[in-house]
């Protein structure tokens, strides 16, 4: 309420409409919990508007996060070159510094920041009502219309230079799907907490095959012996687990798998999936000639997943997937993780 940056935006908006063009808006005292998320919304974007009403001490704190996650998590290359107009309004002193403090994040980003719209508001009834003020903010916006439709460029800064040769962020190899689901479960702080947890578990998982190579390489034969056993166990299990397999023909999840299953000539698998809530095991293996699915006593493969009927049956909906499982937590798994991400390659399952 009586806040004057949502009055200047709803001027700004009006006048942008009529020139046809298209405005997107995101309140980001409405939508924090997606702050992470709403970098990705400026990639279509020809320009920006960032505003913010100084009620205490500089930006605040959403605008900041925002900022924060176009560094961390946005497309630089899309930011670059992409114009920024500032509108700040004051009801207390600062709104000088508060502007700037957007030119400069935006220049670091590698963006073109435009002459914005800053103020001191300390009546706002009085301010919306002054016709030379609205003149002011229709003029801005005009100008804001033909800077990028004319894409007038600026003189060079030093914090462009400033990014290029001291801020640099670690980069992380990632698909775009991989990114768009990283910057969403950043802004979800439940699952910040669980991820801490499953990375205390992996390294410890890692940690103990480590240790477990070692003792391999000083054992020798006895080791060698070891294996040979274990294997000849594992394979009376399969026996056992064929056996049984010829009364789960009808089985629904060995039915699906087998139905929906997309070979690819390259790729050879074993999967094993405990299903904890029926204390049964279902083994896949997958071989570019067909496949082999069926329930057994061990759980040696290329990757052990462990989940419940629940997770499993909205796998075969398809309204779910084992990443997005994996990644909330629903499914945990060991083994190697790039097979793990083949799961969804070599079953297509579709919501019927």
């Amino acid at each position: 309420m009586e806040d004057p940056a949502i009055y200047v935006l709803n001027k700004m908006t009006e006048v942008l409409k009529e020139l046809r063009v298209e405005v997107t808006r995101y309140n980001i005292f409405e939508d924090k919990n997606a702050i992470a998320t709403l970098p990705a919304t400026l990639k279509e974007a020809d320009g920006v508007i960032l505003a913010t009403t100084v009620e205490w001490f500089g930006i605040g704190g959403y605008m900041q996060q925002f900022l924060d996650m176009c560094w961390l998590y946005g497309d630089k290359q899309e930011l670059t070159g992409k114009y920024m107009l500032p509108v700040v309004m004051a009801t207390t002193y600062g709104e000088w510094d508060a502007s700037l403090n957007l030119i400069k994040a935006w220049e670091i980003l590698g963006g073109i920041p435009i002459d914005g719209l800053v103020a001191y508001v300390e009546n706002p009834d009085e301010f919306e009502q002054n016709e030379s003020y609205s003149q002011i903010i229709e003029k801005k916006a005009e100008t804001l219309y033909r800077t990028i439709h004319q894409k007038i460029q600026n003189l060079p800064t030093s914090s462009l230079a400033v990014k290029m040769n001291l801020l640099k962020t670690k980069t992380i190899e990632l698909t775009p799907q991989e990114s768009e689901q990283l910057s969403k479960f950043v802004s979800n702080e439940t699952y910040v907490k669980q991820q801490k947890e499953d990375i205390e578990e992996l390294s410890a998982i890692f940690k103990k095959m480590l240790n477990t190579d070692q003792e391999e390489g000083s054992n020798g034969k006895e080791e060698t012996s070891r294996k040979n056993s274990k294997k000849a166990s594992a394979k009376g299990g399969n026996t056992q687990g064929k056996g049984s397999r010829a009364n789960t023909d009808n089985d629904k999840y060995i039915s699906a798998f087998v139905s929906h299953y997309q070979p690819d000539p390259e790729f050879s698998a074993s999967y094993a999936v405990i299903i904890s809530d029926q204390n049964k095991t279902l083994h896949i293996e997958a071989i570019p000639e067909n496949i082999k699915c069926f329930y057994a006593a061990t759980d040696e493969a290329d990757v052990i997943l462990r989940t419940t009927t629940a997770v499993l049956d909205k796998i075969l909906e398809g309204k779910n997937t084992f990443q997005k499982g994996f990644m909330a937590g629903a499914i945990s798994a060991k083994g190697n993780f790039k097979i793990l991400r083949m799961l969804d390659t070599i079953f297509t399952f579709s919501q019927g």
